[in-house]
C-alpha cells in the first residue's frame, strides 16, 4: 500500500479535507510520503508494479469507500502479500491515506497542484546529500533509466540495464568518452519485469519472470530494435518473488534464482527457494544452492571463483528480526536454511520445529533486518585504493515496512578468505529521516575502474570514482 500525508496531522480536519482540495503543501508532503513508502509496490505514478494499479479505477477488493479502504490499509491482505499497517500508522493517518487513494482524493490532489502558485525550481540531482569516504566522488552517469535494475557492462563500455514494471531493456551509451552517458536506448519493451541482464559470448541474455531470451551480437544491434530468441520459457511465473536475475558464471553457464512464492512457506521439495544453472542454450538445468528465500544478486569471487549471493529475510517477524544475509557457496548442493532458519540463528516459528540452525550453512555476514540487499560486486579495478581490491560491495535497496527505515545505502564487506572482517557503509545519504532520494539496486565495475550503481527509485545510474591520493 502507499502512504499519503494525514491531513488531520497537518491541522486540517478530515471532514473538511473530504470536501475541499488540499493545500499545495499538503499535496507535496503526501506525494513525498507516497514515493518514500509505497511507490516500490504500487508504482511511482500509482500505475502498479508488484502490487496492483491504483490509477485505473478498477478496484479488486470491494468499492473504494473510505471505510473499505481504511480496513484494507489497516488489516492488509495477507494472502495477497500486503501487510496491515495499523501497527505502523495511526487511525488518522490510515483515514487520510484512504481519502487520498480513493479516486476523488486523487482528483482533489490534482486540483490543488493545478491551482498552487508556481515557485522557481532548483535543479537537484540528489548527490549533495550523499556521503562517501574521503577521496571518492559520485556523479550521475545516466538519467531517465526508468526502474533501472540489474546491469551488465560490455567490453565496448555499453551498459545494459534491465527494468522492473517499465518492462524495458536499455543500452546506456557514452559516445564521446566523457564518462557521462549521451543516450539511453530502449532495446526492447513490453517484457514481463525483465530485471535480469547478463552478457555471454557477445549476446545479451535477459530474464523475465517466466522465461529467458537472448539478443545476439548486441553491441552491434542494440540501436536497431533487435529481434530476440527464446532460450527457456518454462520458468515459474509466480508474481511473489517471481522476478529473476541472471548472471553468466566463470564456468560459462547461466545462473538463475527461483525465489520463494510466499513470505514463508515450505516448498523445499519443489523448484522454489533455490539457485539454478543451465547451459547457454537452456539445456542442463541443475540446482546449485538450496534454502534461499529470495536472492536478487550474486557474483563470483575473482580469485577463488566461489559463488556469493545476497538473501532477503522474511517479513512479519518484527522490526529487528531476522537479518538479511550475504552468503557464499564454495560447492554445489548446500542448504542455507530457508524456511527453517533465518539469518543463520533464528528458527522459524512455524517451520523450524525439530530442526537446528546448526545443520544449515550460515551466512558470512548478517547485513541487518529488512535492509533488502540486492546486487553485489567484487571490486576488480585498479582505480580505487588497494584495500578495496577483491572486496565485495552490496547495494541495500532499503526496508519497505519497517517502523524506522533502514538500508538505502551501499555497504562494503571486507573479507579474509571466506570470512567477514568488517561490514561498513561505503555510500550513505539516500535516506534522510523519512525522506528517500534513491534506492541502490545493482553494482558493476567499469573498464576504467569506476563503480556504477543503478537506482530504480530515481531512474538513474551513478558513477563513483576515486580522485584522492
Amino acid at each position: 500500500m502507499k502512504f499519503v500525508l494525514p491531513f488531520a496531522l497537518l491541522g486540517v480536519g478530515l471532514a473538511a479535507a473530504a470536501h475541499a482540495a488540499p493545500a499545495a503543501n499538503q499535496v507535496a508532503e503526501a506525494a513525498r510520503l507516497y514515493q518514500n513508502n509505497c511507490a516500490s509496490c504500487h508504482g511511482v505514478k500509482l500505475e502498479g508494479a508488484t502490487a496492483p494499479s491504483l490509477a485505473d479505477n478498477q478496484w479488486i477488493h470491494g468499492t473504494p469507500t473510505r471505510a473499505n479502504l481504511s480496513k484494507i490499509i489497516a488489516r492488509g491482505l495477507p494472502d495477497k502479500g500486503m501487510p496491515g499497517w495499523e501497527g505502523t500508522l495511526d487511525k488518522a493517518q490510515i483515514a487520510a491515506l484512504a481519502d487520498y487513494v480513493a479516486p476523488g482524493g486523487r482528483k482533489n490532489a490534482a486540483a490543488a497542484k493545478a491551482t498552487a502558485p508556481s515557485a522557481p525550481t532548483k535543479a537537484d540531482d540528489g548527490l549533495a546529500r550523499l556521503i562517501l569516504p574521503k577521496g571518492f566522488s559520485i556523479s550521475v552517469y545516466a538519467e531517465n533509466v526508468d526502474t533501472a535494475r540489474s546491469m551488465a557492462v560490455s567490453p565496448g563500455g555499453i551498459v545494459y540495464v534491465g527494468s522492473r514494471k517499465a518492462g524495458k531493456v536499455y543500452a546506456v551509451v557514452d559516445e564521446n568518452g566523457d564518462k557521462k552517458a549521451d543516450k539511453v536506448v530502449t532495446i526492447a519493451q513490453g517484457l514481463d519485469n525483465p530485471i535480469g541482464v547478463t552478457l555471454l559470448d557477445g549476446a545479451l541474455y535477459v530474464a523475465e519472470i517466466g522465461r529467458v531470451i537472448r539478443f545476439d551480437a548486441i553491441d552491434k544491434t542494440y540501436a536497431n530494435k533487435p529481434a530476440y530468441k527464446v532460450v527457456k520459457d518454462d520458468l515459474p511465473n509466480d508474481k511473489w518473488h517471481g522476478e529473476k536475475i541472471i548472471k553468466a558464471g566463470p564456468d560459462g553457464k547461466l545462473y538463475i534464482p527461483v525465489g520463494s512464492p510466499c513470505n514463508t512457506c515450505d516448498r523445499d521439495d519443489e523448484v522454489y527457494s533455490k539457485i539454478w544453472r543451465m547451459n547457454p542454450d537452456g539445456s542442463g538445468w541443475e540446482m546449485v544452492a538450496n534454502g534461499i528465500r529470495n536472492t536478487v544478486g550474486f557474483a563470483w569471487h575473482p580469485v577463488t571463483k566461489d559463488l556469493w549471493f545476497t538473501d532477503n529475510g522474511p517479513d512479519e517477524m518484527g522490526d529487528n528480526n531476522p537479518s538479511c544475509e550475504l552468503n557464499v557457496a564454495p560447492k554445489t548442493g548446500l542448504h542455507f536454511g530457508f524456511p527453517y532458519c533465518h539469518g543463520g540463528v533464528v528458527p522459524d516459528p512455524k517451520f523450524g520445529a525439530g530442526r537446528s540452525c546448526a545443520q544449515f550453512t550460515a551466512p558470512v555476514a548478517k547485513l541487518g533486518p529488512h535492509v533488502a540487499p540486492l546486487g553485489l560486486a567484487f571490486y576488480t579495478g585498479t582505480q580505487f585504493p588497494s584495500q578495496y581490491r577483491n572486496q565485495v560491495f552490496v547495494a541495500e535497496h532499503g526496508s519497505w515496512n519497517r517502523t524506522q527505515k533502514i538500508g538505502y545505502k551501499v555497504s562494503l564487506v571486507t573479507l579474509q578468505g571466506n570470512q567477514e572482517v568488517t561490514t561498513t557503509t561505503f555510500i550513505d545519504g539516500f535516506l534522510q529521516g523519512d525522506d528517500v532520494s534513491g534506492r541502490p539496486v545493482d553494482i558493476a565495475v567499469a573498464a576504467d575502474g569506476a563503480m556504477l550503481i543503478s537506482d530504480d527509485h530515481a531512474g538513474k545510474i551513478y558513477r563513483v570514482t576515486y580522485t584522492g591520493k
